[in-house]
């Protein structure tokens, strides 16, 4: 089974950037899709960014436009730039791989934690 393994979070300053990937152990290829999702203590994890593999790429609305995710096959890597990062977006990111209806294909990794502060 493939397993991920999320990479780069950290503490910055509101207005800030930080880079997240996620490595996977085999072909991400098989996979309907991929995404990241973010959870806070007590809160349902919500899903922040995501694309499929036939060209449909999802942004949460309070995201748009200051996150990107990107992918590189060869490597099985998928990353989320997050510039002008706010207090808000403190939270745990996954990752995860999706199937066809867009459910989660894959048990939950230890994510990687953001903490932004104002």
């Amino acid at each position: 089974q493939v397993r991920l393994l999320e990479s780069g979070g950290g503490s910055v300053q509101a207005g800030g950037s930080l880079r997240l990937s996620c490595v996977a152990s085999g072909s991400i290829m098989q996979f309907f899709g991929m995404a990241w999702w973010r959870q806070t203590p007590g809160t349902q994890r919500e899903q922040v960014a995501a694309f499929t593999f036939d060209g449909t790429t999802l942004y949460l609305p309070s995201v748009r436009g200051r996150f990107t995710i990107s992918r590189d096959n060869a490597k099985r890597t998928v990353d989320l730039q997050m510039n002008s990062l706010k207090p808000d977006d403190t939270a745990r990111y996954y990752c995860n791989a999706l199937n066809k209806d867009m459910t989660t294909a894959l048990p939950w990794g230890q994510g990687t934690q953001v903490t932004v502060s104002s």
